[in-house]
This record gives C-alpha cells, sequence and structure tokens, in this order.
C-alpha cells in the first residue's frame, strides 16, 4: 500500500471510529473481534516499512516508543471516559462522552507534537508509526471497555438512565 493509501485508510478509520463513539452500541461479547482493526493497522504498519528513519536511528527509535506509550495512555483515558451501562435484559452498552471528544482532541494534539518534534530533530516521519500508534490506541481503548463492562454489576431488570 502506497501513502497515499495508508493516509486514506487512517482517516476512514478514524472517522468511522469517531463517528460510532457517540453513538450507543451494543458492546459484542466476542473479543476477537476487538482484534481485527488493530491487527490490520499493525500489519500494514511493519509491512510498509517507513517506521524507523535509518538517518536517525536512535532518535526515531525513542520517538516511536514514548509516541506508542503516550498513545497507549491516551487509550485508557479514553476508555475510562467511555460510558457503560446494562439495560434491562443485561446487555452492555456504551457510548461516547464529552470526556471522549476532549480525548480524541489530545490524541489528536500529541500526534502533531510528535510530528513536529521529529521534523524539528530531522526525522522522516513516515506512515508506519502512525498505523501502529492507532493500532494501540484503538486496542488499548477497547480493552479498557470490555474490562469495565465485565466489572458491571446485574441490572435487576432496570434500564439506566441516559
Amino acid at each position: 500500500m502506497n501513502s497515499a493509501a495508508n493516509i486514506a485508510l487512517v482517516v476512514v478509520v478514524v472517522v468511522l471510529v469517531v463517528a460510532r463513539q457517540f453513538k450507543a452500541r451494543q458492546l459484542n461479547a466476542d473479543g476477537r473481534k476487538m482484534l481485527v482493526v488493530p491487527a490490520v493497522l499493525a500489519v500494514l504498519a511493519f509491512r510498509n516499512g517507513g517506521l524507523i528513519d535509518p538517518a536517525h536511528k536512535d532518535t526515531a527509535v525513542a520517538l516511536l516508543v514514548i509516541g506508542i506509550l503516550v498513545e497507549v495512555g491516551m487509550g485508557f483515558a479514553w476508555g475510562f471516559t467511555t460510558r457503560i451501562w446494562r439495560d434491562g435484559s443485561g446487555a452492555v452498552w456504551y457510548k461516547g462522552t464529552r470526556a471522549t471528544a476532549f480525548a480524541w482532541t489530545g490524541m489528536l494534539l500529541v500526534r502533531v507534537a510528535f510530528y513536529a518534534v521529529g521534523a524539528a530533530l530531522g526525522v522522516a516521519a513516515g506512515q508506519g508509526a502512525l498505523l501502529l500508534s492507532l493500532a494501540a490506541v484503538l486496542l488499548v481503548r477497547k480493552a479498557v471497555v470490555t474490562w469495565r463492562a465485565r466489572e458491571l454489576g446485574p441490572s435487576y431488570g432496570f434500564t439506566a438512565a441516559n
């Protein structure tokens, strides 16, 4: 996949994920489904290369590792800003909140800041780091939401107020 296709893929994934965040959705009990999109993004990140600038290996690796760790932290924040509840039938639902929108804004600003730092240090920015970071944040967020859903008590037949 070329860089234009990678960018298009990232834009499509982000638009779909953001749009779906603010609609109430039933949580799927199949944990394997949460791996599909992050796995595809990670495979594309590694397959296409561009994760590490060969001219600045140490700096590029440091930026990549720090960037992914920050995105993992942002995934935790995003997962904890998501509202989770059980309906009367016991099904688990989730929906993004206003804090979720702030978490998304923060993630975007952090990613722009990493690109700016990399550019200031002369490190070439490849799409691989963006794809891998997006994979990490989506995986961590879904894991946090799933974990929080498991901690919910029974609904006792009452529907939670929205």
